[in-house]
């Protein structure tokens, strides 16, 4: 049987505040927070998973504690595998007392003393105002290529539309800055269409696009990448079990997908035991998940070198255990 574990894994969608160790919690706020940080195997809709946030964001207010989840979050996927990952977060949250240049500048600095190469993904959020994620816009195109990689929109995607956010998103294209945005996290038609009017290479979960066909179409035909994040997905409760997620009819249909864990605290997952559910459910090969992880690091923002060197592993990896 392969050893999942040791297999060479790419993240593109990870969330730093939802994947603080729950060890790290426990001990800043000396008493056992799992029910407050760990989301339910079901949970009432996105919503509800995102009440998961409110503590990690709190504990994520100085450099010390900033500097910490990273430096721990690097190794705990240096652990799980993982050769190369994508992290984002939402600098506004966490502002209390830091600036913005410096919650940004200390994220920096610890994933670059970390155990892999990590990309930073700066997040804009729905419920905040324009000027508010113009400014996420702004230093991301400062701290572009100084460990920065992209921009994105996290939230609550049922309650606020994506079209809402056009225009910050023309501004990012104006700057050159990439991005992927959350969309088809929720049953939502008109925020999958307008994030590929808006020309992303890449959709936070997309995986609603199986419900609409014209969409569908696009995104094979575009070859829009998919950060799909199994388990996430049904806590969220787009999808009503496991078994029913459409990740391997999508694959089927010709998208191009990549696998994640979304937050592997309140989704108490890690890379590893996300692909031992799909192998298990749907009968996904080494094969498979080389490919997926391919596709991951072909659409990451590592430079053309970077990924050829990344991809030489995962295929060497691939001819000695197939």
């Amino acid at each position: 049987m392969i050893n999942l574990k040791k297999l060479p894994k790419v993240e593109l969608h990870l969330h730093l505040d939802g994947s603080i160790r729950k060890n790290t919690l426990n001990d800043f706020y000396q008493k056992d927070v799992t029910n407050e940080i760990v989301a339910k195997d079901k949970c009432l809709d996105l919503k509800e998973y995102l009440t998961k946030f409110s503590l990690p964001v709190s504990f994520l207010q100085t450099k010390e504690n900033l500097r910490r989840a990273c430096l721990e979050l690097s190794e705990d996927l240096e652990n799980d595998g993982v050769i190369y990952a994508e992290v984002r977060f939402a600098p506004n949250l966490h502002t209390s007392i830091l600036t913005l240049e410096e919650v940004i500048e200390t994220v920096i600095d610890a994933f670059k003393n970390g155990h892999i190469k990590i990309g930073i993904i700066l997040c804009m959020t729905r419920n905040d105002s324009f000027d508010n994620n113009l400014k996420i816009i702004n230093l991301a195109s400062k701290y572009l290529n100084k460990g920065v990689v992209a921009v994105d929109l996290a939230g609550d995607e049922a309650n606020y539309q994506t079209s809402l956010f056009e225009n910050l998103f023309k501004k990012a294209k104006e700057k050159n800055i990439p991005f992927t945005i959350h969309a088809g996290e929720v049953n939502q038609e008109e925020s999958i269409k307008v994030a590929l009017d808006l020309n992303t290479k890449r959709l936070g979960h997309g995986i609603a696009v199986i419900n609409y066909q014209e969409l569908l179409t696009r995104v094979v035909n575009d070859k829009i990448l998919l950060e799909i994040c199994p388990t996430s997905n049904v806590q969220t409760n787009i999808i009503d079990k496991y078994s029913n997620h459409p990740v391997k009819k999508l694959k089927e249909t010709g998208c191009l997908i990549s696998i994640n864990t979304d937050n592997r605290t309140v989704s108490n997952i890690t890379l590893t035991e996300e692909y031992q559910k799909l192998a298990a459910t749907f009968n996904f090969t080494i094969e498979d998940f080389c490919n997926f992880n391919i596709n991951a690091i072909n659409y990451s923002w590592l430079s053309e070198e970077e990924k050829q060197e990344k991809i030489k592993i995962i295929t060497e990896y691939l001819k000695i255990n197939s």
